[in-house]
């Protein structure tokens, strides 16, 4: 599954509340080492996940992590901030290994989960998502971005987003390949 690996310790984080709240018009422009992606964010479906995602890439939270996990038709993933100071070719070597401790970061707190309210929470092709550990409220920046259709995920993922430019560019990520910004377009 789309899973953070985590420790117990995760558990005990803290849920944050996004500061920022959505206006429902948010852009996510996520430039790659491969391309530009542009999400249209779900403000009104996903408030707390989308107002984290603003909260963190205005931080630049995410600019220069690696993508961590690709599973060919299923997804890509990032976000993990124990990719930063890797150079791609580790995040490679790293990541084919159980031991590599990819996957494993966040920003020091879980945000509730919402895909049980989003009345629009579906894995379309292209559709953008957050990773978490076993427990429901345990998302942090770890996000997904989906190859294909994947509705087997609904009832256990959040989805906040989707793909409006740039899927071409989503099917040429792999392991490695670098998040170089994210910027949000349209927000307050």
């Amino acid at each position: 599954m789309l899973r953070e690996r985590t420790t117990d310790r995760r558990s005990a984080l803290a849920l944050h509340t996004p500061s920022y709240e959505p206006n429902g018009k948010e852009v996510a422009v996520i430039t790659t080492s491969k391309g530009v992606i542009r999400v249209q964010l779900a403000g009104n479906d996903a408030p707390i996940h989308v107002g984290n995602f603003v909260e963190l890439a205005r931080k630049g939270f995410y600019d220069g992590l690696k993508f961590h996990r690709y599973v060919a038709n299923f997804v890509i993933q990032g976000g993990d901030p124990n990719t930063r100071g890797l150079s791609s070719e580790e995040v490679v070597r790293k990541a084919s290994s159980p031991f590599g401790g990819l996957g494993t970061g966040g920003p020091g707190y879980s945000i509730k989960e919402e895909y049980t309210t989003n009345p629009n929470n579906s894995h379309e092709d292209g559709a953008l998502a957050m990773a978490r550990s076993a427990q429901p409220d345990s998302a942090g920046s770890q996000f997904y971005l989906c190859l294909g259709a994947q509705h087997f995920l609904d009832p256990n993922y959040t989805v906040f987003g989707q793909t409006i430019e740039g899927k071409d560019v989503i099917g040429q990520l792999r392991v490695g390949d670098v998040i170089e910004s994210v910027v949000i377009e349209n927000a307050d």
